[in-house]
Parts: structure tokens; C-alpha cells; sequence
């Protein structure tokens, strides 16, 4: 059985989405929260195998609550849940740590897939945010060296240092990376990277 804890500050959303998970025969609903808060003590009482998590909700909201649980469990597998698609609460979502991106207009059977899969330690955004990938070139190795870093929050002379390498070449490598992700600074490259599972 996947364990689920689910973190909704809309009663009748909560109701709905557990009451959807519910009808899955290795799905069961072991918390509920209604605020970021009580998703964060929850999350540390339940251990659940999957959180999901609402952006929005009173208290604290789901993008500090997912910061805390991960502080505190670095493998604790959390679904950002949400109506937003826009990159604003995508991206940071993602740097928090979220292993899934999904819109609440998500049926059950994508829901319930989207639950297995981050269970099963993948990662999963919700293909209604993701723009239609254009052909671009391929990045070469030590590009996807720098990209890897870059999302990890270094700085050029920081990714310099850990590739051996001059701060100029770093600074190629990352303009070389906008091109062919066309990008204009580097939060938008790695969420364009995780987008395409090139990180």
C-alpha cells in the first residue's frame, strides 16, 4: 500500500481527492492537512510514502511547508498540487524539493499514475505545463556538468572550481547552455533542463 498524506485548505477539494484515492486498491489516505502547518507536523508523525501538497493554504503555504519537510526528511516524496501553471510557483516548487508538478484538474487515473510513479522514486510534471519542446541541440557532457551544478545554486567561479576549470569557461558553457535552451537566465534553464529530464 502507498501511504498518502493529502494537504488541501479547501475542505471540499481535500474531501474530493481523498475520496478519489480512496477507490484505488494500493492507495491509502493516512492524513489530512489543512494548512501548511499541519502538513509539516503530519508529514513527521506519518512518515507517509507521498505527500500532496496545495501551494496556496493559510498558515504556511505549501512551498515553505515542502522546504521544512524536506529539511527534515531530504527523501520524503511530496506532489505540489495545484491550479497554478505558471512558472512562478513551478520552479521555486521544484527547488524546494517537490519530486511532482500537478494540476488539480487532473482525473483520478492521473492522479492515482502520478502517485505511483513518485512513490516509485520517479519525478513527474504535469504535461499540461509543459511548453511544446522545440528541436534543439544536443547539450554536450560538460554543458550537462555545469546545468547539474547550476541547479544546485553555485555560482561561476563555485562550478569553476569544482570542474577545474576557468571562471570564462564557465561563463561559455552557461551562455552556450541559454542558446540552445532558449533561455534567458538560469532559473529558466533548469526548469527548461528538468522539463525535458536533461537534470
Amino acid at each position: 500500500m502507498i501511504r498518502v498524506l493529502v494537504a488541501d485548505d479547501h475542505p471540499v477539494v481535500q474531501h474530493g481527492l481523498c475520496t478519489m484515492l480512496e477507490l484505488e486498491d494500493d492507495i491509502d489516505v493516512v492524513g489530512r492537512a489543512a494548512d501548511g502547518g499541519e502538513a509539516v507536523s503530519q508529514a513527521f508523525s506519518l512518515h507517509p510514502d507521498v505527500i500532496l501538497l496545495d501551494v496556496q493554504m493559510p498558515v504556511m503555504d505549501g512551498i515553505e511547508a515542502l522546504r521544512r519537510i524536506r529539511a527534515q526528511d531530504p527523501e520524503a516524496r511530496v506532489i505540489v498540487l495545484t491550479t497554478y501553471r505558471n512558472e512562478d510557483y513551478i520552479f521555486p516548487s521544484l527547488q524546494a524539493g517537490a519530486r511532482g508538478y500537478l494540476l488539480k484538474d487532473a482525473t483520478r487515473e492521473e492522479l492515482a499514475g502520478a502517485i505511483r510513479q513518485v512513490a516509485a522514486g520517479e519525478s513527474l510534471l504535469d504535461p499540461a505545463v509543459v511548453r511544446a519542446a522545440a528541436d534543439h541541440p544536443q547539450l554536450t557532457a560538460r554543458e550537462r556538468d555545469v546545468l547539474r551544478l547550476m541547479a544546485d545554486g553555485l555560482n561561476n567561479s563555485e562550478i569553476a572550481e569544482r570542474l577545474f576549470v576557468s571562471e570564462n569557461t564557465v561563463k561559455t558553457h552557461v551562455s552556450n547552455i541559454f542558446d540552445k535552451l532558449n533561455c534567458r537566465d538560469r532559473a529558466a534553464a533548469v526548469l527548461a533542463a528538468w522539463k525535458r529530464h536533461i537534470i
